[in-house]
Protein backbone atom coordinates (compact mmCIF):
# COMPACT_ATOMS: atom_id res chain seq x y z
CA UNK A 1 0.00 0.00 0.00
CA UNK A 2 1.35 3.38 -1.18
CA UNK A 3 0.19 6.53 -0.10
CA UNK A 4 0.50 9.93 -1.45
CA UNK A 5 -0.66 13.37 -0.61
CA UNK A 6 -0.46 15.35 -3.99
CA UNK A 7 -3.79 17.26 -3.37
CA UNK A 8 -3.67 19.72 -0.81
CA UNK A 9 -7.07 18.51 1.08
CA UNK A 10 -6.78 14.51 -0.02
CA UNK A 11 -5.05 11.87 0.77
CA UNK A 12 -5.16 9.47 -2.34
CA UNK A 13 -4.23 6.00 -1.54
CA UNK A 14 -3.86 3.08 -3.95
CA UNK A 15 -4.48 -0.28 -2.91
CA UNK A 16 -3.75 -3.51 -4.90
CA UNK A 17 -5.76 -6.20 -5.24
CA UNK A 18 -4.85 -9.56 -4.24
CA UNK A 19 -5.41 -12.25 -1.15
CA UNK A 20 -2.84 -10.71 0.83
CA UNK A 21 -2.88 -6.63 -0.01
CA UNK A 22 -6.73 -7.04 0.41
CA UNK A 23 -6.49 -7.63 4.34
CA UNK A 24 -7.51 -4.71 5.90
CA UNK A 25 -8.00 -0.91 5.67
CA UNK A 26 -7.34 2.21 8.34
CA UNK A 27 -10.47 1.54 10.76
CA UNK A 28 -12.18 4.87 12.12
CA UNK A 29 -13.08 4.92 16.16
CA UNK A 30 -16.00 2.99 14.91
CA UNK A 31 -14.04 -0.01 13.66
CA UNK A 32 -15.32 0.98 10.24
CA UNK A 33 -13.16 1.29 7.40
CA UNK A 34 -12.38 4.62 6.42
CA UNK A 35 -13.21 6.85 3.59
CA UNK A 36 -9.47 7.34 2.36
CA UNK A 37 -8.30 3.35 1.45
CA UNK A 38 -11.37 2.13 0.90
CA UNK A 39 -10.48 -1.38 -1.26
CA UNK A 40 -13.00 -0.95 -3.40
CA UNK A 41 -13.01 2.91 -4.72
CA UNK A 42 -9.38 3.22 -4.35
CA UNK A 43 -7.48 0.64 -6.55
CA UNK A 44 -4.72 1.24 -8.63
CA UNK A 45 -5.17 2.37 -12.21
CA UNK A 46 -3.96 -0.03 -15.37
CA UNK A 47 -3.23 1.23 -18.50
CA UNK A 48 -6.37 0.00 -20.09
CA UNK A 49 -8.14 1.77 -17.13
CA UNK A 50 -6.12 5.05 -18.18
CA UNK A 51 -7.46 4.93 -21.48
CA UNK A 52 -10.94 3.97 -21.06
CA UNK A 53 -12.28 5.61 -18.21
CA UNK A 54 -11.91 9.53 -19.60
CA UNK A 55 -13.68 8.30 -22.38
CA UNK A 56 -15.96 7.30 -20.44
CA UNK A 57 -16.36 9.90 -18.50
CA UNK A 58 -16.73 12.27 -21.16
CA UNK A 59 -19.32 10.30 -22.63
CA UNK A 60 -21.17 10.71 -19.21
CA UNK A 61 -20.79 14.21 -18.49
CA UNK A 62 -21.94 14.83 -22.75
CA UNK A 63 -24.82 12.97 -21.32
CA UNK A 64 -26.11 14.50 -17.80
CA UNK A 65 -27.34 17.05 -20.23
CA UNK A 66 -30.21 15.04 -21.90
CA UNK A 67 -31.56 15.20 -18.31
CA UNK A 68 -32.22 19.10 -18.99
CA UNK A 69 -33.04 18.27 -22.01
CA UNK A 70 -35.54 15.87 -21.03
CA UNK A 71 -36.94 18.30 -18.55
CA UNK A 72 -37.30 20.93 -20.40
CA UNK A 73 -39.23 18.95 -23.08
CA UNK A 74 -42.02 17.73 -20.19
CA UNK A 75 -42.27 21.02 -19.41
CA UNK A 76 -43.10 22.09 -23.04
CA UNK A 77 -45.57 19.35 -23.50
CA UNK A 78 -47.44 20.28 -20.22
CA UNK A 79 -47.40 23.88 -21.04
CA UNK A 80 -49.18 22.70 -24.74
CA UNK A 81 -51.56 20.49 -23.24
CA UNK A 82 -53.12 22.51 -20.28
CA UNK A 83 -52.56 25.95 -21.73
CA UNK A 84 -53.17 25.24 -25.26
CA UNK A 85 -55.15 22.41 -25.09
CA UNK A 86 -53.01 20.63 -27.76
CA UNK A 87 -50.77 17.55 -26.41
CA UNK A 88 -48.05 15.97 -28.95
CA UNK A 89 -47.42 12.43 -29.63
CA UNK A 90 -44.23 13.46 -30.60
CA UNK A 91 -43.04 14.72 -27.59
CA UNK A 92 -44.38 11.98 -25.41
CA UNK A 93 -42.14 9.93 -27.39
CA UNK A 94 -38.85 12.03 -27.03
CA UNK A 95 -39.58 11.78 -23.24
CA UNK A 96 -39.45 7.86 -23.60
CA UNK A 97 -36.46 8.08 -25.51
CA UNK A 98 -34.28 10.83 -23.67
CA UNK A 99 -35.07 8.80 -20.30
CA UNK A 100 -33.80 5.86 -22.36
CA UNK A 101 -31.01 6.92 -23.56
CA UNK A 102 -30.01 8.86 -20.80
CA UNK A 103 -30.09 5.61 -18.31
CA UNK A 104 -28.10 3.23 -20.93
CA UNK A 105 -25.18 5.66 -21.17
CA UNK A 106 -25.50 6.43 -17.63
CA UNK A 107 -24.47 3.03 -16.62
CA UNK A 108 -20.62 3.09 -18.18
CA UNK A 109 -20.26 6.20 -16.21
CA UNK A 110 -21.60 5.14 -12.95
CA UNK A 111 -19.51 1.91 -13.01
CA UNK A 112 -16.28 3.58 -13.95
CA UNK A 113 -16.81 6.11 -11.04
CA UNK A 114 -17.99 3.99 -8.70
CA UNK A 115 -20.98 5.51 -7.91
CA UNK A 116 -23.41 2.97 -8.47
CA UNK A 117 -25.89 1.60 -5.92
CA UNK A 118 -25.47 -0.98 -3.33
CA UNK A 119 -27.51 -2.32 -0.88
CA UNK A 120 -25.44 -0.39 1.79
CA UNK A 121 -26.80 -2.01 5.25
CA UNK A 122 -25.10 -4.93 4.06
CA UNK A 123 -22.22 -3.55 2.15
CA UNK A 124 -20.88 -1.19 4.78
CA UNK A 125 -20.75 -4.31 7.26
CA UNK A 126 -18.31 -5.83 5.37
CA UNK A 127 -14.43 -5.82 5.85
CA UNK A 128 -12.82 -4.34 3.04
CA UNK A 129 -11.46 -8.02 1.51
CA UNK A 130 -14.74 -9.17 1.72
CA UNK A 131 -16.10 -6.17 0.03
CA UNK A 132 -13.65 -6.11 -2.85
CA UNK A 133 -13.99 -10.15 -3.41
CA UNK A 134 -17.95 -10.12 -3.29
CA UNK A 135 -17.05 -6.88 -6.24
CA UNK A 136 -14.77 -9.02 -8.67
CA UNK A 137 -16.71 -12.11 -8.38
CA UNK A 138 -19.91 -9.71 -9.18
CA UNK A 139 -18.53 -8.53 -12.41
CA UNK A 140 -17.23 -11.91 -13.26
CA UNK A 141 -19.85 -13.82 -12.62
CA UNK A 142 -23.32 -12.17 -12.76
CA UNK A 143 -21.89 -8.48 -14.67
CA UNK A 144 -20.72 -10.09 -17.43
CA UNK A 145 -22.57 -13.01 -18.03
CA UNK A 146 -25.95 -10.32 -18.61
CA UNK A 147 -23.84 -7.94 -20.88
CA UNK A 148 -22.99 -10.72 -23.48
CA UNK A 149 -26.55 -11.90 -23.21
CA UNK A 150 -27.69 -8.21 -24.18
CA UNK A 151 -25.46 -7.98 -27.01
CA UNK A 152 -26.24 -11.43 -28.06
CA UNK A 153 -29.86 -10.38 -28.90
CA UNK A 154 -30.30 -6.54 -29.04
CA UNK A 155 -27.93 -6.25 -32.25
CA UNK A 156 -29.85 -9.14 -34.14
CA UNK A 157 -33.00 -6.94 -32.56
CA UNK A 158 -32.00 -3.51 -33.74
CA UNK A 159 -31.04 -4.95 -37.25
CA UNK A 160 -34.46 -6.67 -37.77
CA UNK A 161 -35.94 -3.26 -36.64
CA UNK A 162 -33.21 -1.39 -39.49
CA UNK A 163 -34.83 -3.90 -42.05
CA UNK A 164 -38.24 -3.71 -41.61
CA UNK A 165 -38.31 0.48 -41.46
CA UNK A 166 -39.95 0.24 -37.98
CA UNK A 167 -41.53 3.43 -36.76
CA UNK A 168 -44.19 3.87 -33.68
CA UNK A 169 -47.31 2.84 -34.27
CA UNK A 170 -49.08 5.67 -32.36
CA UNK A 171 -50.50 8.12 -34.93
CA UNK A 172 -47.84 11.38 -35.39
CA UNK A 173 -45.17 9.65 -33.90
CA UNK A 174 -41.46 9.08 -34.21
CA UNK A 175 -39.79 7.36 -37.13
CA UNK A 176 -37.19 5.49 -37.09
CA UNK A 177 -37.41 3.39 -34.55
CA UNK A 178 -34.18 1.33 -34.41
CA UNK A 179 -32.28 4.46 -33.85
CA UNK A 180 -33.55 4.55 -30.16
CA UNK A 181 -33.12 0.27 -30.40
CA UNK A 182 -29.44 0.55 -31.23
CA UNK A 183 -28.84 2.81 -27.64
CA UNK A 184 -29.39 -1.05 -25.92
CA UNK A 185 -26.50 -2.44 -27.42
CA UNK A 186 -24.56 0.83 -27.79
CA UNK A 187 -24.71 1.34 -24.03
CA UNK A 188 -24.45 -1.97 -23.52
CA UNK A 189 -20.99 -1.77 -25.38
CA UNK A 190 -20.03 1.12 -22.88
CA UNK A 191 -21.09 -0.84 -19.72
CA UNK A 192 -18.73 -3.62 -21.43
CA UNK A 193 -15.55 -1.31 -21.45
CA UNK A 194 -16.36 0.15 -17.90
CA UNK A 195 -16.51 -3.69 -16.74
CA UNK A 196 -13.10 -4.75 -18.23
CA UNK A 197 -11.82 -1.11 -17.08
CA UNK A 198 -12.92 -1.74 -13.49
CA UNK A 199 -12.08 -5.59 -13.34
CA UNK A 200 -8.24 -4.59 -15.02
CA UNK A 201 -7.79 -2.79 -11.77
CA UNK A 202 -8.40 -5.78 -9.35
CA UNK A 203 -6.40 -7.54 -11.31
CA UNK A 204 -2.85 -5.66 -11.63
Amino acid sequence: RTCSTRKPRAMNCSLKFSPRSARSAPSTPTGNAGPICRVTSDLPHTRLSRLIDPVLRRIGDAASWLWLVLMVTILGNVVLRYAFGEGRIELEEIQWHLYAVGFLLGLSYALQADSHIRVDVLHERFSPRLRAWIELYGIVLLLLPLIAVVLLFSIPFVLTSFELGETSQAPGGLPWRWLIKAALPCGFTLLLAAALSRLSRFMC
